[in-house]
């Protein structure tokens, strides 16, 4: 399935429903199939997922993962690069990102830099986004050179954040990291999400419908979930997923 413009996609369905989820799959053709990431995708799509991102901080050549993924489901398809490697002209979408709190800049610009013509060329939608890599941050934050933002500091986040914004970014996206032990607070949110107008993203450690849900009442707009839909979906069919998704959408 073609989309016109996946960011009006996101933007239409927010307005809607206020909230969305997009589930994470992070190939790694060493523990994980083409096949199988097809599968863990349509479960999720079945569940309501709302899109597939698809890369992540060491995801190698993606090109048949992404085409498997479309395969099995009819929601857009977005590029989440940790690398150049991250790249395939088969999605619909890629999310154009800047890890701000980088101490690297090859992470802030440079790749982006490099990145650009080739996305130009392929013709595949960008999406900018600030990417903010709160404690502790996992993979994210060792293989992208973060300078950890504190949990306790929220307003150093929304500093951050408000600097994006006023640049010209469409989206911010919190992260705690994948597989983090604890999601990132919701006071911690709250205090971004007001100092923006665009849409914040959560992600990192939500493992429970409590969770997500928390998080969209402190004012995430996307919740993103890796490795609980990568852990859960096959084993349980995505009735876990399907119960947090529920509480994405009903959250006040």
């Amino acid at each position: 399935m073609t989309w016109r413009s996946v960011w009006s996609y996101i933007t239409d369905k927010i307005r809607r429903e206020k909230a969305l989820h997009f589930s994470l799959i992070d190939p790694d053709p060493l523990t994980q199939d083409y096949e199988e990431a097809g599968r863990i995708a349509r479960l999720a799509f079945e569940a309501g997922t709302d899109a597939i991102m698809v890369g992540g901080s060491t995801a190698l050549d993606i090109d048949e993962a992404v085409k498997k993924i479309k395969e099995n489901v009819k929601i857009p398809v977005i590029l989440f690069p940790g690398s150049l490697a991250g790249i395939s002209k088969y999605a619909d979408a890629i999310f154009f990102m800047s890890l701000l709190n980088s101490t690297n800049p090859y992470m802030i610009l440079g790749a982006q830099a490099i990145a650009a013509p080739l996305i130009k060329k392929i013709g595949i939608e960008p999406i900018s986004m600030a990417y903010i890599v709160v404690e502790p941050g996992a993979t994210a934050g060792y293989m992208g050179y973060a300078h950890l933002i504190p949990r306790s500091k929220p307003k150093i986040a929304a500093a951050y954040a408000t600097a994006a914004e006023l640049i010209g970014y469409k989206l911010i996206y919190l992260e705690a990291g994948s597989g983090a032990d604890n999601c990132i607070p919701p006071d911690f949110i709250k205090v971004v999400s007001r100092s923006v107008q665009i849409p914040v993203i959560v992600g990192g450690g939500i493992n429970t419908a409590a969770d997500a849900r928390r998080a969209v009442e402190a004012g995430a707009s996307i919740i993103v979930q890796g490795t609980f839909v990568e852990r859960t979906v096959l084993k349980d069919g995505g009735a876990s997923l399907k119960e947090i998704i529920k509480a994405v959408k009903s959250a006040e």
